[in-house]
């Protein structure tokens, strides 16, 4: 069974065109996209656990890092560059960011959103980094050591001149939020899919 912000990304994707997922995991979404939309998928993935997952499941995955291994890719390799929950786990963001957009015709990237009203309410009120669903770690042992609001993501989309096309506001479990939620996503959006081109 595939995760539900994972569906969202699918939902996101032509059929028939080439990907690339940074951060792949285990393939599951790869998987998905190869069986459901025929895409020619291809990923990255910093862990070997992951990488053999991959490979067990028949999908073409190397062992890389975004930080490092981006750049060696040419521009305008695939329709889309995909980035889900990773981006906040970066040592340089902008220049992942900006690789993908270079690499991709469009990008897909999903983070959990440090803007939510339950994150500020920890702050505020308990005065120490927040443990949410989408936030799980310990501020001493957490991956996450670039978190971003939604705001934030959108004045890094437009210093890259990146439009966003869609942006999707998903709850704790990766489904979207009502509609009326879906307005204010920097607020009641634990976490986002945001769809960009380049200008």
């Amino acid at each position: 069974m595939i995760r539900r912000d994972l569906l969202s990304i699918a939902e996101m994707i032509d059929p028939g065109v080439r990907v690339l997922d940074i951060g792949c995991g285990d393939g599951a979404l790869l998987h998905y996209l190869a069986e459901t939309k025929q895409v020619d998928g291809r990923g990255i993935e910093l862990s070997q656990a992951g990488v053999n997952g991959c490979v067990a499941r028949g999908l073409s995955v190397i062992q890389g890092d975004a930080d490092t291994d981006l750049r060696d890719y040419p521009a305008g390799s695939f329709d889309y560059a995909i980035l889900s929950q990773t981006l906040q786990a970066t040592r340089a963001p902008r220049d992942v960011l900006a690789h993908l957009a270079r690499i991709g015709r469009r990008v897909i990237v999903s983070f959990p959103n440090f803007g939510h009203w339950r994150v500020r309410w920890a702050l505020m009120a308990g005065g120490h980094m927040p443990n949410t669903p989408d936030l799980p770690y310990a501020w001493y042992d957490t991956p996450n050591i670039h978190l971003c609001t939604v705001q934030d993501f959108k004045g890094l989309a437009a210093d890259l001149d990146l439009e966003i096309e869609r942006l999707r506001a998903l709850d704790s479990a990766g489904a979207p939020i009502p509609a009326w939620a879906a307005r204010w996503p920097n607020l009641l959006a634990p976490q986002v899919v945001c769809l960009l081109r380049r200008r």
